[in-house]
């Protein structure tokens, strides 16, 4: 995974959440959950690391912004990313 810059974390309510999981169907999961309750950036795939179980999941989540009922379908905040 690419490293986190100084943008991702540049003030209090952003983060940079990272899943690990069995399988992609589960990381995507919880990114979903996530994106039902906060601004996100959302991954469109994991990765696997060499000699490690399962799959890994970076989003970036923006706890500043509550989602309104327009921004909850989309799950998605452009802002976040820097």
């Amino acid at each position: 995974m690419r490293q986190i810059n100084d943008a991702h974390v540049a003030r209090p309510g952003l983060a940079v959440v990272e899943v690990a999981a069995a399988d992609d169907e589960t990381a995507f999961a919880v990114q979903e959950l996530l994106a039902t309750r906060r601004g996100i950036a959302p991954a469109d795939r994991t990765t696997r690391e060499p000699g490690e179980p399962g799959v890994r999941l970076r989003c970036f989540l923006d706890l500043r912004q509550e989602l309104d009922s327009e921004h909850q379908e989309e799950g998605e905040l452009d802002s976040v990313t820097g």
